[in-house]
């Protein structure tokens, strides 16, 4: 900067450009730009310019930028990716950027939540199932419950679709009662068919922990339905990782602010629900919707099947009370099965084998009229794979 300084000052004073480029070591060239600049800016031309170009060939046109942060306004909760795939349905012959550049106009519009870093490991169920096609297992569970503005509570029980991610129902109950669940699950079943498995937590009305084997009439009717159970470990919400992901998402779009009452809230949750299967992009899914993916069940529900068990010597009805009365015996099964056909034949004298559908729950003996039940006739504790 000095050395500039002094080469204009002798030119201002009269000197030759030839002579004095020689004394700077420069060529003329450069002598003559230095000259033409400062006449042109001043002073301020002797200041070093910065090489970075004027305008970048492959840089993104501002309508563009200004698009991708409309749609973000539109959709907050929305990262780079899904709303590149946001502008991409909508505008097909924009030359899309990459989710790198989406995200980089994102941050430098303040439009990006900074989140702590999570370890990269996933913590998973290696002993659960993870089937492939759709129907071939549901996920269950009640999203915790929030107050509604009428100051009641509202208790979300939502029901998805393993595989495609599809949201199959979500509705806004009084309660965790069964009766509720019931009417949800009948016609959840009636519109989409039955699932090959239910995957759902020990809370009620799914489990119980004061019934034999975890049992609720909730979980007896779905076996009776042909429908295998799976429970995850109490504690461990990441082995239904996917379902849970879906409730954080449900509770940023759809709770916040809750509506006033259950109707308000539930047009809340039949709008997330569209807006989720139909609209929002899933990278799991190579960004497609879960409703670009999912079909219904083939198999149709035509109410509880008939039960006979043609192996045994006898077929009883449980008791409202959960008991099987025999030669003046009561024995006590569970109070989940109330209502239920069991089958029953003797192994051996005095001992008789009690059944339901396929699977065989244990053995009583006349002489103690004590029932012996097995400790895992559903299959719902599966040894971890090693």
């Amino acid at each position: 900067m000095d050395e500039r300084t002094k080469f204009i000052g002798r030119l201002l004073s009269g000197e030759k450009m030839a002579p004095l480029c020689r004394e700077f070591g420069m060529s003329r060239v450069t002598g003559y730009k230095l000259w033409k600049r400062y006449h042109e800016f001043g002073s301020v031309a002797l200041f070093d310019r910065s090489r970075a170009p004027h305008k970048h060939p492959n840089q993104l046109p501002f309508e563009i930028e200004q698009l991708i942060v409309r749609f973000k306004r539109e959709k907050p909760n929305w990262g780079a990716p899904k709303i590149r795939e946001l502008v991409s349905k909508r505008h097909p012959e924009i030359k899309l950027p990459a989710v790198s550049t989406v995200h980089e106009i994102l941050d430098r519009h303040d439009l990006v939540k900074k989140r702590r870093q999570r370890s990269p490991y996933r913590a998973t169920a290696t002993y659960l199932s993870n089937p492939k096609g759709a129907n071939d297992l549901w996920c269950v569970d009640f999203k915790g419950e929030f107050k509604l503005g009428k100051k009641v509570y509202c208790y979300p029980l939502t029901i998805s679709d393993f595989a495609t991610r599809f949201l199959i129902n979500c509705e806004a109950l009084t309660s965790t009662r069964e009766t509720t669940a019931y009417r949800v699950f009948e016609e959840t079943f009636k519109e989409y068919g039955l699932p090959g498995a239910i995957r759902s937590d020990h809370g009620i009305p799914f489990a119980s922990g004061n019934s034999a084997w975890g049992l609720t009439k909730l979980s007896v009717w779905w076996i009776r339905l042909g429908i295998q159970l799976e429970r995850i470990e109490p504690g461990c919400p990441q082995q239904n990782g996917r379902h849970e992901r879906m409730h954080r998402t449900l509770k940023l779009e759809a709770t916040q602010p809750p509506a006033f009452g259950f109707l308000q809230q539930q047009e809340k949750f039949y709008r997330f629900m569209k807006e989720y299967n139909f609209e929002r992009p899933h990278q799991a899914l190579g960004m497609k919707c879960p409703g670009d993916l999912y079909q219904k069940s083939q198999t149709p529900y035509r109410g509880l099947p008939d039960i006979t068990y043609p192996g045994h010597d006898k077929t009883m009805l449980v008791t409202h009370c959960g008991r099987i009365c025999i030669k003046n015996l009561k024995i006590h099964i569970s109070c989940a099965l109330a209502n239920q056909p069991v089958g029953i034949r003797l192994v051996e004298d005095g001992i008789w084998e009690v059944s339901f559908k396929e699977y065989d729950l244990g053995f009583f003996d006349e002489a103690s009229g004590k029932f012996a039940p097995k400790e895992d006739p559903f299959g719902l504790i599966l040894e971890k794979a090693l």
